[in-house]
């Protein structure tokens, strides 16, 4: 595996899967609970989702050469844990499968491809400014509650990045946990290995929550997070089709649905920890990074359950440190990127801030919002200009 995977190549995978991983697992738990899943569902959950995002990783990655991520949907598991709409496992079952084949019929369509075509790149730039800047600012952000852990951390991650940036994220997470085991603020006494229980749920198509909650989910999924998955792609110079992403992930989707796999989709800004230029010189060789990465997931099928409760026990703060210290360099080159294009610098702009704000309407996510105003905005601005077209790139 190491002649394989550079060191560099297997931190991004790693880094990526953890901070996507850690950021929302709360978020599938609730759904869960949300469902009225026992421990046993909860288990089979994890395991659906790690088989189904791992294999779709692994695959796409290496049938594009291209940094492919896929996740799970964190703006789904939030519409499920917050849906005041009460539903049995086996009608939550079928509204994972529901939403699962409109996602597969939207790939085979091939819609997609025509719109992520006619996004100026340097808005999908902007987009991914603005939807990892807030990563950034948590870093300093989380000195407040933990100045010589967080301090220590940046001040690793400043004299790793001169000396070896390639390893300089994974050698951080190392020292802060680390630092936090010295500090007394984590333990590991209560922790015991425990083995996945996949759990089939026949599924139970009931119309009102196949209208209620599975086009929403649908909906968002593919607006909050498919859309802006693509569009990180194209930011970072990768144009893979569209429609072949949708179709294998809905239908690996629908495969694992009755076990538990909810929603699962490109990710964004865990894309771009595979997709920067610290993985490898070489834009060709990144796609090793995402490789990996669906290797971890894998993993997390097999132990999720116990990931779940050492994630319980490492400090916030250390997360959320070695998130934005590994995506530092992609704000810097994504807001250089979005900013380049003179007539696309004051949409460029309204996307990043849009996007950062956190806008919501509709249970959409702020990225697809700052998209939209920034195309609105381009439109206005340059409607009597040719624009700079992804496509034409």
């Amino acid at each position: 595996m190491r002649s394989y995977f550079s060191f560099p190549q297997m931190t991004a995978g790693f880094v990526a899967v953890l901070v996507g991983f850690s950021s929302s697992v709360m978020l599938i738990i609730q759904s869960a609970m949300m469902a009225g899943a026992d421990q046993a569902e909860l288990s089979s959950w994890l395991f659906a989702l790690g088989i189904s995002i791992g294999i779709s990783c692994i695959g796409l990655s290496l049938y594009y050469r291209m940094p492919i991520l896929i996740g799970w949907s964190t703006p789904a598991a939030a519409l499920l844990a917050s849906s005041t709409i009460k539903m049995t496992m086996p009608e939550a079952i079928g509204v994972f499968a529901f939403s699962a084949a409109l996602m597969l019929l939207t790939g085979l369509s091939g819609l997609m491809d025509k719109i992520i075509a006619y996004i100026p790149r340097s808005l999908t730039a902007a987009m991914l400014a603005g939807i990892v800047m807030h990563f950034g600012i948590d870093v300093f952000q989380s000195m407040q509650n933990q100045e010589i852990l967080v301090g220590a951390m940046v001040v690793i991650y400043l004299i790793g990045k001169r000396i070896f940036p390639r390893t300089v994220t994974v050698f951080v997470l190392v020292v802060g946990v680390c630092l936090a085991k010295l500090l007394g603020l984590f333990h590991l006494d209560t922790f015991a290995f425990k083995l996945p229980s996949p759990k089939w749920v026949t599924p139970d198509f009931s119309l009102k929550t196949l209208i209620s909650v599975g086009i929403p989910l649908y909906v968002v999924s593919l607006t909050s997070q498919v859309i802006p998955g693509l569009a990180v792609l194209n930011a970072s110079g990768y144009k893979p089709q569209a429609s072949t992403l949708l179709s294998t992930t809905g239908i690996a989707n629908l495969l694992f649905a009755p076990f538990g796999c909810y929603a699962i989709s490109l990710t964004a800004f865990t894309a771009a920890i595979c997709a920067s230029e610290e993985v490898h010189p070489m834009p060709s060789e990144r796609y090793k990074a995402a490789v990996f990465g669906g290797l971890c997931w894998l993993l997390v099928a097999l132990f999720g359950a116990n990931i779940v409760h050492l994630l319980f026990i490492i400090p916030k703060e250390v997360m959320l440190a070695v998130t934005g210290l590994a995506l530092l360099g992609t704000i810097g080159s994504s807001l250089k990127q979005s900013l380049e294009e003179d007539s696309q610098k004051e949409p460029a702009l309204i996307t990043i801030l849009v996007t950062a704000s956190g806008l919501s309407f509709f249970g959409v996510s702020s990225a697809f919002w700052g998209l939209l105003a920034g195309v609105f905005s381009s439109v206005l601005l340059n409607s009597f200009k040719k624009p700079q077209l992804v496509a034409a790139t």
